[in-house]
């Protein structure tokens, strides 16, 4: 076969279009021909773009398995089970998708969400209600009343249709709902005075409609399993400690606590297994003191405890040693990371500054702390960085940014990598699993057993210099040459 002939096939046998992304393979002596697939499939993404999640394939060492610059797989050893990897789907993140031809809208949600041609994302995080990326301020409940709940436009006319396209692609994606506010019919000034709240943003929710309120989250997931759409997951509030964004409320633990204890008999009663995963908000409680450790004092009470499935965090604020900390406090809860934003304060679109610093905290940094999904916010918004709302996000870009001007160029971003470099390789009901070695300063590394038997390692190299590695699971072992500055993802059968 003549060199032009093979590259050909192998653009044709990966999956994404050498326009998207580049097909180059990272230099190693074990690389093989995409001809006769290796043992080992390999993606790498540099920081200066030169390896576009680049996919390729090596094969196991005949040589000697030498001590230096070796990770050993200890699959003996499980930690938590992986529930996936993903973005939000905002009703901007719809809006912009819709606005792209149906072909290309497809090609996109395949290169993204399919787990045999694409990278495989497997979560999804959706707005109950709107958010700071909405289309408008609305709930789904406006008019005083339980009895008036609907959808809204931005869920028919926007998400629903999105979500359905995904799910043809990918039936096992997983959604989390999370609301941003309530209905300002429920809204109080605070727990004192009581006074009406007629505001999108801050005030309390009214105890006097805990249960009509829990009955609002009943019928939400009710409303979306009757178009086919089934929400595994809620939080009861986005960010319960910010009272500023553009709809929001404020809902302190004892608050949350309280209402958990209503909502979850509602969801049994309807005959629901939708999980509860409270808090939802920054590592450091918003430096608010009496709310520290907020998800374990709600885990605490014995009553509420048989409702929730675990904690949520964002990391605007803190440290991601917290999941490390509530982990050691309440094992028996589960941790998902359920929010982060790249935007022009942190040169959110500079792929050389943010794929090495979003990689190390966001991805293996959760994955590391026990966290069992990643999920980042807006998979796509526009070059304008929307459409957004007043008093929300203006500076955020997306995981990946498409041209308001064509609605088909996108720049693909930090987020969308570091998400697809876990995806691609990390399967839902996986385990992570104990890894250790002495490897090159700037290695940093995770790695885990598929529910199908095989192994996943992803790995950073975030030195100035290529550094040379070796991974064993006790049976065999591949050397490879990691390049400086990049992500690569690793995945074998045993």
């Amino acid at each position: 076969m003549n060199n032009k002939l093979l590259l050909l096939f192998a653009i044709n046998t990966f999956f994404l279009s050498s326009c998207l992304f580049t097909q180059r393979s990272p230099v190693n002596a074990d690389t093989v021909s995409e001809e006769k697939p290796g043992d080992i499939t390999v993606y790498v993404t540099t920081a200066n773009r030169s390896l576009d999640f680049a996919k390729s394939s090596i094969n196991f060492s005949n040589k000697p398995l030498q001590d230096a610059a070796t990770i050993t797989l200890d699959p003996s050893i499980r930690y938590q089970e992986m529930d996936g990897f993903g973005a939000a789907i905002t009703g901007s993140s719809c809006y912009n998708l819709l606005k792209m031809s149906e072909p290309d809208r497809t090609k996109f949600l395949t290169e993204t969400f399919s787990h045999e041609t694409g990278m495989g994302y497997s979560y999804i995080r959706i707005s109950i209600g709107c958010s700071d990326f909405s289309l408008s301020e609305y709930t789904c409940c406006d008019t005083k009343g339980i009895e008036n709940f609907a959808l809204q436009e931005e869920e028919l006319k926007y998400v629903i249709p999105v979500l359905k396209e995904i799910l043809k692609i990918n039936p096992t994606v997983k959604i989390l709902g999370s609301p941003w506010t309530i209905p300002q019919w429920m809204k109080v000034n605070n727990l004192s005075d009581m006074q009406p709240h007629n505001s999108w943003t801050s005030g309390h929710l009214n105890p006097a409609y805990y249960e009509d309120y829990a009955i609002y989250f009943v019928k939400w997931i009710q409303a979306f399993a009757e178009y086919g759409i089934q929400v595994g997951a809620i939080t009861p509030q986005n960010e319960p400690l910010n009272r500023g964004n553009s709809a929001s409320l404020f809902m302190g633990w004892d608050e949350q606590r309280d209402f958990v204890k209503v909502l979850g008999p509602k969801l049994r009663k309807a005959g629901l297994k939708t999980k509860i995963y409270v808090f939802d908000h920054n590592y450091n409680y918003d430096n608010m003191k009496d709310q520290f450790s907020y998800p374990v004092k709600i885990y605490e009470d014995a009553e509420a405890k048989n409702y929730i499935t675990g904690a949520a965090y964002h990391n605007y604020g803190g440290n991601r040693k917290e999941l490390l900390s509530i982990h050691d406090q309440a094992p028996g809860m589960e941790l998902i990371f359920t929010e982060t934003s790249i935007g022009t304060w942190n040169n959110g679109q500079d792929l050389s500054e943010r794929l090495m610093s979003d990689m190390e905290e966001v991805a293996l940094g959760t994955v590391n702390n026990w966290c069992k999904a990643v999920i980042v916010w807006n998979l796509m918004l526009d070059t304008n960085r929307g459409p957004n709302r007043e008093h929300g996000c203006q500076t955020c870009y997306g995981a990946v940014d498409i041209d308001a001007g064509d609605y088909k160029t996108i720049v693909r971003n930090s987020h969308y990598y570091i998400i697809g470099h876990l995806s691609a390789v990390v399967k839902p009901g996986a385990f992570r699993i104990k890894s250790s070695g002495n490897v090159p300063e700037g290695i940093g590394y995770t790695a885990f057993e598929n529910p199908d038997g095989s192994y996943a390692v992803v790995l950073q190299n975030n030195s100035d210099e290529n550094k040379s590695i070796t991974l064993s699971d006790g049976n065999n072992h591949f050397d490879y040459q990691v390049t400086s500055k990049s992500v690569a993802s690793f995945h074998w059968q045993e």
